[in-house]
């Protein structure tokens, strides 16, 4: 189900780089908090309240056209998600700088849909919308998002490294499937309707402990 992912491998690679940002952030808090919007986002669909259509022709790199999303992705809105998600942080966490870290991932959610969406981002509900529309174009696209998952990565692998074969094998498997989900939204069939988009993306819920799971195998680096 590749279509549900939008810039699934942007959100991965922000929430890696993270951990270069503030080693003491559990990779589970930046996934969660990186894809945080688009966690809360299929919830939404599936109760009616925001509403996707599936276009196949609506922009190069994905066959969805995102009609109503306010609650989950303007803004103004998201904003307010971040503060909240800030406030969770800092009481799990017992970190204002790890608070601040997971509320600017949040908030980055937003920045790198605003890059990519064609115009169908709100600024606030019921306000103008926005987007630089990057998915006009496939090798755009690839060479952008590309770029910054192998950032992401980067930055991960110099601040933490394996203490087992689950810290390196799960780490890849888990970085091999989000990009194989990413880069073969193009060329994949549309999805039947937009409940099986909203169904799909509740697969995202997996990856938060997925990637927790592995940095629990994993150690910070001395260096870093």
């Amino acid at each position: 189900m590749p279509w549900s992912y939008n810039m699934f491998v942007g959100h991965l690679a922000v929430a890696l780089a993270a951990r270069k940002a503030e080693p003491s952030l559990p990779l589970g808090a930046s996934v969660a908090a990186a894809f945080g919007v688009d966690l809360l986002w299929p919830v939404l669909l599936l109760t009616g309240i925001e509403v996707v259509r599936v276009s196949p022709h609506d922009t190069a790199f994905t066959g969805l056209a995102f009609e109503s999303y306010p609650w989950s992705h303007s803004l103004l809105m998201v904003l307010v998600w971040s503060v909240l998600a800030g406030l969770v942080a800092k009481g799990l966490l017992g970190s204002t700088r790890n608070a601040v870290i997971v509320g600017a991932l949040v908030t980055s959610h937003w920045v790198l849909d605003a890059v990519t969406h064609r115009p169908d981002l709100p600024l606030w509900p019921g306000g103008p919308l926005v987007g630089l529309g990057l998915w006009g174009s496939v090798p755009a696209t690839i060479a952008v998002e590309g770029a910054l998952l192998v950032i992401g990565i980067f930055f991960y692998m110099q601040t933490t490294s394996p203490k087992d074969r689950i810290g390196s094998l799960g780490f890849y498997g888990l970085v091999l499937l989000c990009a194989a989900m990413w880069i073969s939204q193009p060329w994949a069939p549309p999805p039947p309707s937009a409940t099986a988009v909203a169904l799909g993306s509740l697969v995202l819920w997996l990856f938060v402990p997925w990637s927790q799971w592995v940095d629990n195998h994993r150690v910070v680096r001395r260096a870093a």
